[in-house]
């Protein structure tokens, strides 16, 4: 491995109103590693690869950024580019109505006479890029027709189109199954056998050890070490992301189940997209007090579930809902709020907050009613009971007037949350409640979680993470192809058990 420096950022300070996110960063990688980038949500790792990647153009920081041994400025996102610098965030920036071919060269169109596109040219170019990353795909296939897997490696074909030299992957695998995850992680070492730097920023620390060579952690927007992966483990490393050690990452607490609070009879659900069922006659209980994991393989159709039972998506096909043994009739999401029955969705961004509305507005959001009078919202209620949710969530903020679109991840997701605990619900839903977000955020979501649940609410939890999952239900339920499998006593819930009955090999 060559270990010139490819890249070193030296001193650097950014700053927003009311908050410091960068306070003297340094970063320093080496030619052809790859080097992990790891701390708790609001460390400061997006915002320093937003300043590499020109997102925050030079002028708005400071500090220095020195491509091997030449100094740069970027003002824009193309002078990155020029540099030899791409950034692959988690939201992947595809037209998905346009062909690989066109993702590929978009911006970076190869003309011939008159300014006019060569598509043989174009279709070469991409062709050889997706051989690069081992896709094979066509380039004339439109984007919208890949699993989420393809795509992300379209996405770096896209790249080592434009000549990168310098990677960035921004929770690459926080979508991708397992087997797409082992997919991108044979490529990113082949990438890296080709003298590529590749930066990693992941909250999935087992992969952080997997792959990485180099390791740096960021603690509240500062640089707390950068070590060989061989010289520390996953508790020291923990110890360094949240500045504390965390002895017990998933605090399950022993506990008895009360009555049957919740329960879901032959619940069908039909995708007009796919033309047929996301979900088949899919029975089950839940009992105060208790936490039930919902298991399966991308697709397996747990969020279609939920999704729909709250009226969020698809159409129903057959079912019965009961609440405390009563038959219910839910028609919209405002239905399912008036039962205080909540969903915290997977996609926060997407379905679960308005960004462009600060933390205050987005916590209110479900619960309008509670704080108005004749149609005319409270403003003194209505920030009371936001401040004091965000206390009591950790929420890390200036005020509870910043817009949700400028926090973190873990942080967006804590109000998320926050907003659901407001109309005290019955039942709460969590899918993926801890996707990118760091371990410190996600043992104070546990907490919470125990809370609720010690005080009589009805918890499902849907998961991808099988540890997750064991961690914490006291029942796990798994889904194959829409249908529900098993439901499972954490007794007999090992990985090994759930897997059989997710691949339906039982």
């Amino acid at each position: 491995m060559n270990c010139d420096t490819a890249l070193s950022m030296k001193n650097i300070t950014k700053a927003f109103p009311g908050v410091k996110a960068l306070d003297g960063v340094d970063f320093s990688v080496k030619k052809g590693e790859i080097h992990a980038l790891v701390g708790e949500n609001g460390a400061g790792k997006s915002t320093l690869m937003k300043i590499l990647s020109g997102v925050y153009p030079a002028g708005s920081f400071d500090g220095e950024i020195i491509l091997g041994e030449t100094a740069a400025s970027f003002y824009n996102i193309k002078d990155s580019e020029a540099a030899g610098i791409a950034i692959i965030y988690q939201e992947l920036a595809l037209v998905s109505q346009l062909t690989v071919c066109e993702n590929i060269t978009l911006g970076n169109e190869t003309c011939g006479r008159f300014g006019v596109i060569d598509r043989n040219a174009a279709f070469a170019k991409a062709a050889s890029a997706l051989k690069r990353v081992g896709l094979n795909v066509s380039p004339a296939e439109k984007v919208v027709n890949l699993g989420v897997g393809e795509q992300q490696l379209v996405e770096i074909a896209k790249a080592l189109s434009k000549h990168a030299r310098i990677l960035i992957l921004d929770e690459p695998t926080a979508s991708l199954t397992e087997t797409e995850a082992n997919n991108l992680a044979v490529i990113l070492k082949e990438l890296r056998n080709e003298g590529i730097t590749c930066i990693y920023i992941s909250h999935r620390l087992r992969e952080v050890f997997e792959l990485a060579d180099t390791i740096t952690v960021l603690r509240d927007g500062r640089t707390v070490c950068t070590v060989d992966k061989n010289d520390i483990d996953e508790e020291k490393l923990i110890a360094r992301m949240v500045g504390r050690e965390l002895k017990q990452i998933y605090p399950r607490k022993k506990r008895e189940a009360g009555d049957i609070i919740f329960e879901v009879r032959n619940w069908s659900v039909f995708d007009g997209a796919r033309g047929k069922n996301s979900v088949s006659d899919v029975s089950f209980t839940l009992r105060r007090g208790e936490i039930l994991g919902f298991s399966g393989l991308v697709g397996a159709g747990r969020s279609e579930l939920f999704m729909n039972i709250i009226k969020a998506a698809g159409e129903t096909v057959s079912g019965e809902l009961l609440l405390n043994g009563a038959p219910i009739d839910i028609k919209s999401v405002g239905d399912a709020v008036k039962n205080k029955i909540m969903l915290a969705t997977e996609d926060r961004k997407r379905f679960g907050l308005v960004l462009s509305m600060d933390i205050n507005k987005n916590i209110s959001l479900a619960s309008l009613d509670k704080i108005s009078k004749r149609s005319v919202i409270d403003k003194n209620a209505e920030i009371q009971n936001s401040t004091r949710f965000a206390a009591e969530l950790k929420i890390k903020t200036p005020s509870v007037e910043q817009l949700a679109g400028n926090l973190s991840g873990g942080n967006q997701q804590k109000v998320v949350i926050a907003k659901a605990l407001m109309i005290k619900p019955q039942i709460l839903i969590l899918d993926e409640p801890t996707r990118g977000i760091d371990v410190g955020a996600k043992l104070e979501i546990y907490n919470i979680i125990n809370e609720l649940v010690d005080a009589g609410v009805g918890v499902i939890i849907v998961s991808s993470d099988l540890t997750e999952i064991i961690g914490m239900s006291d029942k796990v339920a798994v889904m194959h192809e829409g249908a529900l499998k098993a439901v499972l006593d954490i007794s007999e819930a090992t990985q090994e058990n759930i897997m059989r009955h997710a691949t339906n090999a039982a």
